[in-house]
């Protein structure tokens, strides 16, 4: 049963709230001092709030006042799907929407590090008809349908969460958006089929937005209901069924004036957006998820996938920064679903013939008679870089061989396959891929096969540490990962060929 628990993953059943030394860590002293500062106790009711596009988590904590302020907000490392709510078993998304978690949800003893079940399907999933069981916040930073954090980083959120079951809260609320749900990300988003659905959730966003208090959630009609109370004329309170009809019920009237300021003030924003030519987010379904830009500027070729770093921001200016836990050596950046790539219509914009047009521009940049000589009079080491496929795109387009010019034009009649698919979608999502060296690659390089995608890891529990130190008190600065490859220069060898890898 012990091993079975372990190899579980996401699956893992939970045992009890705080059974062993990880679920017992205390809460962190920079912590304790932010709640001092912000007028919290310690074991007050929390909040929690998710974004993948932002690839962020909030813990929000009531203050003696009685509302909710922002306590920490964590990088999330890794999360995977897309943008959109889950809808079955096995799609990998991770789930969007309103949740409730309540202790029988905390997992001491999940195979990644801490975990806590998010508790989907909610009534209104389950509504829908929609599927799936043991989607998870846990470490490790490996994703399946979770949101995934460092080791360091939920040992530090499942201890806040512990103290406040301590407190008296029954449950605290999940909140897990596609994105902040500001008027610059919907307009950027108007054309995604998920727009009604966020648009619904938005409401509950707006309420909390105003009020500052956990909204009030029911379901009923196959929608969110936010904030319903008896009516005045109403002897009991109104019962909710997701599937039903909607019972008489109203919305305070001081929440109802505030959310409506609200929204009319984004409404406008969001028509100004829109009538200055907001470009429209590329949708990137083949994309597997995203991570937090200061985990991907710390794993060779990283990508945050979906996810978004901040304007004037790159990965190159994160690299020597801390990391916010340990990051493990087998976490993989967001990728292309190569199954999914594969699978799907052949892109508009994938003309062979298209593959000739650098060659044919090199030739004419680089035909001056100076070039010739050095060509034929190269040193060892050029001359063995020719022999092995490593000579400049000038070089090479200089030089074509007879069968490049022949190759070239019949593959305009060639029928698309899967393989060409593959090779346009990859070409298209990965990110950092060099089409110029694709262009200048021979054709034994292009038919080359793409690697496979890397295998989960199965690692046993037992085989991570078990204690993490806090992610507040300054644990986890690291900058290389174990196992990891080292950072080479952009016209090494190691980076021309590492797609080939």
């Amino acid at each position: 049963m012990t091993a079975s628990v372990l190899l579980a993953g996401c699956d893992t059943d939970q045992v009890s709230l705080a059974n062993n030394a990880k679920a017992n860590q205390p809460v962190p002293p920079k912590l304790l001092a932010a709640m001092v500062e912000k007028d919290m106790d310690l074991q007050s009711p929390i909040l929690v709030r998710l974004f993948k596009q932002e690839a962020e988590l909030e813990v929000w904590k009531q203050t003696r006042n009685g509302q909710f302020a922002l306590l920490k907000t964590y990088p999330i490392c890794r999360w995977s799907g897309d943008l959109g709510p889950k809808v079955r078993e096995g799609d990998r998304q991770a789930p969007e929407g309103f949740y409730s978690i309540n202790p029988s949800q905390m997992n001491p003893q999940s195979a990644y590090y801490l975990s806590f079940n998010t508790g989907y399907p909610n009534a209104f999933d389950k509504a829908l008809g929609r599927t799936g069981s043991q989607l998870m916040v846990h470490g490790d930073c490996s994703s399946r349908g979770c949101y995934a954090m460092t080791d360091e980083q939920i040992a530090e959120i499942y201890s806040l969460g512990r103290e406040s079951f301590f407190g008296g809260q029954k449950a605290f609320q999940l909140q897990a958006y596609p994105f902040r749900m500001t008027p610059v990300n919907m307009a950027r988003h108007r054309n995604n089929p998920n727009m009604p659905f966020w648009k619904m959730i938005k409401e509950g966003y707006d309420h909390f937005e105003v009020t500052r208090q956990e909204p009030k959630v029911d379901f009923c009609e196959k929608k969110y209901v936010f904030d319903a109370t008896r009516a005045p004329d109403a002897k009991r309170d109104p019962v909710f069924d997701a599937s039903a009809k909607c019972p008489a019920y109203v919305i305070p009237e001081d929440v109802v004036a505030a959310v409506r300021g609200k929204q009319a003030r984004d409404e406008a924003e969001y028509a100004k957006l829109v009538a200055k030519g907001t470009p429209v987010a590329r949708m990137n379904t083949g994309i597997d998820g995203g991570m937090n830009k200061i985990f991907a500027a710390k794993i060779p070729e990283g990508s945050t996938g979906l996810s978004e770093g901040a304007e004037g921001t790159t990965l190159q200016m994160l690299a020597m920064a801390k990391a916010p836990g340990t990051i493990p050596g087998h976490v993989n950046p967001p990728k292309p679903n190569l199954d999914a790539v594969a699978s799907a219509p052949a892109p508009q914009e994938e003309p062979v013939v298209a593959v000739s047009a650098p060659a044919t521009s090199t030739r004419v940049a680089t035909a001056q008679p100076a070039e010739k000589p050095q060509e034929k009079s190269g040193g060892f080491f050029s001359n063995l870089g020719r022999k092995m496929g490593m000579g400049s795109s000038e070089t090479t387009a200089t030089t074509p061989p007879p069968q490049a010019t022949a190759s070239v034009a019949p593959a305009t009649t060639t029928p698309t396959t899967a393989a060409s698919r593959l090779k346009a979608a990859v070409t298209r999502f990965v990110p950092g891929h060099d089409k110029s060296k694709e262009a200048a690659k021979s054709a034994a390089t292009v038919a080359a096969k793409p690697a496979e995608p890397a295998k989960p890891d199965t690692r046993l529990a037992q085989t991570r540490p078990t204690l993490k130190p806090s992610v507040s008190d300054g644990a986890g600065e690291a900058t290389q990962i174990m196992g990891a490859a080292p950072v080479v220069s952009s016209n090494s060898f190691e980076s021309r060929f590492g797609a080939v890898k």
